[in-house]
C-alpha cells in the first residue's frame, strides 16, 4: 500500500501516535479516548438510548446484558423498579458493579452466551447493546408479553480493516446480520416486532486512534500488534496523513422482539 519510504517527520509522528496508544488506559466499555474527534461515527437511523428509555417507561423488571462498564445503563436512569445487569469479562464486572450499585442496580458475573442464574419469566424487559446472547436464554427469562431489545454490531463491521490490513474478518462473526438474527429468535419462540439495519460511516483522524480501536476490540484482528502489522500500519498512516481521515464503514441492527402472552 506504501507508495515509497515515509519522511522521518511523518515516521516520528507514527511512533508517537502508537506508543501512545499503546499506553493509554481502556476501563469498562469507554472509548473517550479516540471518540468522538478522532474516531467519529455517522449516528445511526434509530436511537438505543431512547427506545431504551421508552421501554423503561412500561417496565416493572428489566434484565440489561453485558452492560460492560455500566456507561449506557447508567446514561438510561430512572429505571423501572427492578434492574439487574450482568457482565461477562471480568475486566469489566467490577467497573459496573462501582458505577451502578450507587443506582441500585445489582450486577453479576455472567457469560451472555451461559445459561443465566435467573429463574424462568423472571423479567418483562431485556435489553442487550452490542453483547451475545442465546436466543433461548432471552425467551426464558421472559415474563409472557415481555420484550427483547438489542442493538447489535454486525460481520461486517469496519470490514475495511480486515481488507487493509490483509486479515480475514473471522468466521464465526461473518455472518452475523438480521437474518440470521431474526432467524434465531423466531425459531427460539419470540415474534419480532421491528428489525433496522445500518452501515454508517466512521472517520479515522490518526494511526493512534486506529491502534486503541484494535487494542480495545481483538475479536477484529485476532492476531493484532502493532510490531506485527507495523508495515501495513505505517501505509495507512501515510494515507491518513495525505487524505486526513481514513473512512470506515460501522456495521448495526437493532432488533425488537416480544413473547407471547401465552
Amino acid at each position: 500500500m506504501s507508495t515509497g519510504t515515509p519522511e522521518q517527520g511523518s515516521l516520528d509522528r507514527f511512533d508517537a501516535l502508537v506508543a501512545d496508544a499503546l499506553h493509554a488506559a481502556f476501563s469498562g466499555w469507554d472509548f473517550s479516548y479516540i471518540e468522538p474527534h478522532r474516531w467519529s461515527a455517522a449516528p445511526l437511523p434509530w436511537d438505543y438510548a431512547v427506545e431504551a428509555r421508552h421501554a423503561f417507561a412500561t417496565a416493572r423488571s428489566a434484565l440489561d446484558m453485558g452492560t460492560g462498564g455500566g456507561e449506557m445503563l447508567a446514561s438510561l436512569a430512572p429505571f423501572p423498579p427492578r434492574m439487574v445487569a450482568t457482565e461477562g469479562w471480568s475486566e469489566n464486572a467490577p467497573v459496573a458493579a462501582q458505577r451502578l450499585h450507587p443506582l441500585g442496580v445489582p450486577v453479576i458475573r455472567c457469560e451472555s452466551q451461559d445459561p443465566s442464574p435467573f429463574q424462568d419469566a423472571s423479567f418483562d424487559l431485556i435489553i442487550n447493546r452490542h453483547d451475545g446472547y442465546a436466543a433461548e436464554e432471552v425467551r426464558r427469562m421472559l415474563a409472557p408479553g415481555g420484550r427483547f431489545i438489542t442493538q447489535q454490531v454486525g460481520g461486517r463491521n469496519n470490514a475495511e480493516l480486515n481488507e487493509l490490513l490483509e486479515c480475514p474478518i473471522p468466521f464465526e462473526f461473518a455472518d452475523w446480520a438480521p437474518d440470521r438474527a431474526v432467524a434465531e429468535l423466531e425459531r427460539a419462540g419470540l415474534a419480532v416486532e421491528r428489525v433496522v439495519e445500518a452501515f454508517t460511516e466512521t472517520h479515522v483522524s490518526d494511526i493512534g486512534a486506529l491502534v486503541y480501536y484494535l487494542r480495545a476490540i481483538p475479536w477484529q484482528i485476532a492476531d493484532f500488534s502493532p510490531e506485527a502489522y507495523r508495515e501495513r500500519l505505517l501505509a495507512l498512516h501515510e494515507r491518513i496523513e495525505r487524505d486526513g481521515y481514513l473512512t470506515l464503514h460501522a456495521h448495526r441492527f437493532f432488533v425488537a422482539a416480544r413473547r407471547a402472552i401465552k
